[in-house]
Formats: structure tokens, C-alpha cells, sequence
């Protein structure tokens, strides 16, 4: 499957592994009933059910589809990166043992890495094959 065009933004943070401001993304403050996908290649990544308020200026999830995400050690040497499993697009970092959630797991994402797909709308046949 082809990779969507990004905007100079997006392929900053998706493709460059660049963060957003905190506070500013899409869906920070988001609590719609759907699914996220992964803005590059449209691979399932969340369900909303999973998302929570982390108040950390990004949107948090406190787990990912099975197999959606693969994890890497930072270059910084402290955290983990979190990137699409499908395309290796950056999305963020994950964290344990916070506390913030029964799962103590907390998926920081970048808004720009992600696009929502409300559960109204259905997903396209080839993205529920990867679920």
C-alpha cells in the first residue's frame, strides 16, 4: 500500500522523529468513539477506548492494537519510541509504571502522527484485515 503525502509537519515529526508543542495537537483534548490510524500508512493503531486524559499535552492511550506498534530504545538512552509496526513511522514514546492507568501504560503520540476514524464511519476493508 502507497504511504499518504504528508505535509512538511508531518514527515518533521512522523518521518524525522520531531515532537509536537505539548497542548497543541488535534487530539490532546479528543474524546471521540472510533479508531486511530496511523497518518502515513493508514495502519490501525488505537481504539478511542484506550485513550485517556494523561495531562501531559499529548494524547496518551493505554493500549495499542495487537502487533500495531513496535518498540525501540531512544537515542537519548532514557525512553522507549513507540513507531508503527507497519511503516516505521515515529509516534511518540511509551512509559510504564506511572500509574496512571490499571494498565500502568501510558502511549505519548504525537497528534500529527495520527488521524481518526470515527466508529459511524466504517474502516476501509484492507485496515480491519490488519486488526
Amino acid at each position: 500500500m502507497p504511504y499518504n503525502k504528508l505535509t512538511s509537519e508531518e514527515q518533521r515529526v512522523i518521518g524525522d522523529k520531531g515532537t509536537e508543542p505539548p497542548f497543541t495537537g488535534e487530539y490532546d483534548n479528543f474524546f471521540v468513539d472510533g479508531t486511530f490510524i496511523c497518518r502515513r500508512c493508514q495502519a490501525p493503531l488505537f481504539s478511542s477506548r484506550a485513550k485517556y486524559d494523561a495531562h501531559c499535552g499529548w494524547p496518551a492511550f493505554d493500549e495499542n492494537y495487537p502487533g500495531a506498534i513496535t518498540r525501540i530504545p531512544d537515542p537519548d538512552g532514557v525512553r522507549t519510541e513507540i513507531q508503527c509496526a507497519s511503516c516505521h513511522g515515529h509516534l511518540g514514546h511509551v512509559f510504564e509504571g506511572e500509574g496512571q492507568t490499571p494498565k500502568n501504560t501510558r502511549h505519548c503520540v504525537n497528534s500529527l502522527s495520527i488521524r481518526f476514524i470515527p466508529r459511524r464511519q466504517s474502516l476501509p476493508e484492507v485496515l480491519l484485515e490488519k486488526l
